[in-house]
């Protein structure tokens, strides 16, 4: 399974989410009940009435599927050889935001979006989330994406819920050389979330 990273600092590295690592992934956003129908990282990667219906096991075997398509449906961090995060990135077009009302198109470029960022308890502080985003633009990167964005809250410094805080924020996103792009409806434990983008992809 011994690849090269997509990034790496500090003994952190970020790879694709292959097949090989669906394990990885499972640890990252699988509940611990396997019978259970929540996350797998799936409300904002399907439609929601398709994500309503796909119940236990099936979430599982959906994502399953995923990796093993060529282009993987996100990255995931590693300390030495342990997972210890994850970032959903996919095109826009593939995804429910394509169709969202609430969180606008900026221009018609097939731009990729980053969506959810997950470390794992006790990790925390590291810039975890800072490489994870950065893999994630190497990865549509390599997949041939003209731009990247993301839709996290504008918080301006305030505490985020971390139940809530998958969305990022935008100082993560313009550590990474994001800029806000436009407002939306949308928000977030209670924050604004505003649209985050980065077109210096060369």
């Amino acid at each position: 399974m011994a690849t090269t990273p997509l990034v790496r600092s500090d003994g952190l590295t970020v790879h694709p989410a292959t097949h090989a690592r669906f394990d990885d992934v499972r640890t990252m956003v699988g509940p611990k009940d396997p019978s259970s129908s929540v996350c797998w990282c799936l409300s904002h990667r399907i439609p929601a009435k398709d994500n309503r219906e796909l119940a236990g096991q099936a979430r599982a075997d959906f994502v399953e599927a995923l990796t093993r398509r060529r282009t993987k449906p996100g990255v995931l961090a590693y300390d030495g050889g342990e997972v210890v995060g994850w970032a959903a990135v996919a095109p826009r077009a593939d995804l429910p935001f394509a169709r969202s009302t609430r969180i606008p198109h900026v221009d018609d470029l097939p731009v990729w979006s980053v969506w959810c960022l997950r470390v794992r308890p006790g990790r925390r502080g590291r810039g975890i989330s800072h490489l994870l985003l950065e893999g994630a633009v190497a990865y549509a990167v390599e997949r041939g994406a003209p731009a990247v964005e993301g839709y996290p809250v504008d918080n301006r410094g305030e505490k985020v819920d971390l139940t809530m805080a998958y969305v990022g924020t935008r100082k993560l996103f313009e550590d990474a050389g994001f800029a806000m792009a436009a407002a939306t409806e949308a928000t977030s434990a209670g924050f604004p979330r505003v649209i985050m983008r980065r077109n210096d992809l060369g």
